[in-house]
């Protein structure tokens, strides 16, 4: 056998052993235990404090997760942005594979994902999961339209002419969750309406100017009941809402629950103004971090947090620039600056780069697993994994088979939570705002292009010819190219990178 086919059977042999140690007494609730994912919008690694401990920013309710589970110190999302991470996320699939090759959707986008496409939430279904997501969207929607109906609506800057009275025909209760709460994209894209399964919960009522950073939105049509400062208390109360329900059902439930802070608008509720000294980045943070408490109480309370499977993680990295020149003024002395003096904040953590960057700082998230029973304590795995792994994890603890035309890219992470060693099935593929790829297998990280990708510069261009070579374990800030030095390790990976972007798949 190959170490690959090694590391399933062992894998397999772990699965039956946890099903039979997750049964609740009197078998009152099914078997199978639940599944809660948070991700977080434009969180870094360096703004966790486990992960970064001279960071000002108190997160003990992460802190207490990576305590209580395991800490995936190179786990990485498979994209630099939102939409494709998305995507990659539900499907277990790279978003380069679909017609989105670069960029992100709007809020008013048509639906990204394919007919037919499974996600984890529609397998989930199949396994007999209730399943619910709460939170941003941003996969597109095939909202109504107008289409000459009068029907008194105004026509908003930006709106491309939507019938907010109507049903949403393509939204996410149509690709496998149950029930649905949230807005269709960013929190500084219009429209700012919540949407319930297939319907906005209220006509929009007036325009919401355009706003500058810190508090940064685009304009368009908004509902009076839509205050950007409350929108996460709002998706919290639904999100606690859906666990007290359901654990008092038989039927297991999978929570999905994309946030939609840090990302900007930064602006935090008023409670948490002043909770750190990093001003309005890092109190939004501190109510990030609150928020995952919130979805952990729940769980305590509800009495079903040692049988459901936790995990926390974020679609991409910081936002926040980092500056090198002490003399430079920052977010902490001017609230409309975009980035941190070093000496104040690292939001990326040792990395290069920011969000949208194929470097680190780019794509290196936090990630956690809490599993009580499962998953050791305090424990931590090195290799280095990624978001559409996810997909096969679900599957496999859920019991459910994976065709060849499902989750593409997905391998399970049941062994590592379990504590074994190994090495993922495939290399991890990066991929930035532009469309840049990365490849990275071992410790050896191969960019192909001259440049960030995204926006520090020189940005370059995807395969414009140049290389950039880097062996993280003794240069995790990227910052010695050794494609020249190593031309033979640069091919190599350049060869594989190549093979399985053609073959469609990595699984």
């Amino acid at each position: 056998m190959t170490r690959i086919e090694v590391f399933h059977s062992v894998s397999v042999t772990l699965f039956i052993s946890i099903l039979a140690a997750s049964s609740l007494p009197g078998a009152e609730r099914s078997d199978l235990p639940n599944i809660v994912i948070i991700m977080a919008d434009d969180m870094g690694y360096g703004d966790v404090r486990t992960l970064n401990p001279v960071s000002g920013i108190p997160t003990p309710n992460l802190d207490a997760l990576a305590k209580q589970g395991m800490t995936f110190v190179d786990g990485h999302s498979p994209s630099a942005v939102c939409t494709p991470t998305r995507y990659a996320l539900l499907t277990g699939r790279y978003c380069w594979r679909s017609k989105l090759k670069s960029g992100v959707l709007g809020g008013y986008s048509p639906p990204l994902l394919e007919d037919g496409r499974r996600t984890i939430a529609d397998m989930l279904q199949g396994q007999g999961y209730r399943t619910a997501a709460v939170g941003k969207w941003h996969l597109g929607m095939e909202m109504p339209r107008l289409d000459g109906k009068e029907g008194g609506l105004t026509k908003w800057d930006g709106d491309p002419g939507i019938d907010f009275a109507g049903r949403i025909v393509n939204s996410p209760i149509h690709h496998g969750f149950d029930e649905y709460f949230g807005v269709s994209a960013s929190l500084d894209m219009a429209p700012f309406v919540y949407i319930r399964n297939d319907r906005f919960t209220m006509l929009p009522t007036f325009q919401q100017k355009a706003v500058k950073f810190p508090h940064f939105v685009r304009s368009g049509p908004r509902a009076k009941d839509f205050v950007i400062a409350d929108v996460l208390d709002r998706l919290t109360k639904e999100a606690v809402g859906f666990i007290d329900r359901s654990a008092k059902q038989a039927q297991p439930f999978f929570l999905y629950m994309p946030l939609t802070g840090p990302h900007k608008p930064t602006q935090p509720h008023e409670r948490f103004r002043g909770k750190t000294k990093l001003n309005e980045y890092g109190d939004f943070v501190t109510q990030v971090d609150w928020t995952v408490g919130q979805i952990s109480a729940a769980l305590d309370r509800s009495q079903v947090a040692d049988n459901t499977l936790f995990v926390f993680t974020s679609d991409n990295g910081s936002y926040m620039y980092r500056f090198d020149d002490p003399t430079k003024k920052d977010h902490v002395q001017d609230e409309t600056i975009q980035g941190y003096r070093a000496e104040h904040h690292r939001a990326n953590g040792p990395f290069r780069g920011t969000k949208a960057d194929i470097y680190e700082a780019g794509h290196h998230v936090p990630l956690f697993v809490r599993w009580p029973g499962t998953v050791a304590a305090g424990s931590s795995c090195n290799q280095a994994v990624c978001l559409t792994d996810l997909f096969a994890t679900c599957a496999e603890v859920a019991g459910a088979d994976l065709a060849d035309n499902v989750a593409e890219d997905s391998f399970s992470l049941l062994p590592f939570l379990g504590g074994l060693d190994g090495k993922r099935g495939a290399a991890v593929i990066h991929h930035s705002i532009n469309g840049t790829f990365a490849i990275r297998d071992g410790s050896w990280k191969l960019i192909a292009s001259s440049g960030s990708g995204g926006r520090e510069r020189p940005r370059g261009k995807p395969f414009d010819g140049s290389f950039q070579l880097y062996n993280l374990s003794d240069d995790a800030a990227e910052e010695n190219n050794r494609a020249e030095e190593l031309p033979a390790k640069a091919k190599e990976l350049a060869v594989e990178l190549r093979r399985l972007i053609k073959s469609g798949r990595s699984r």
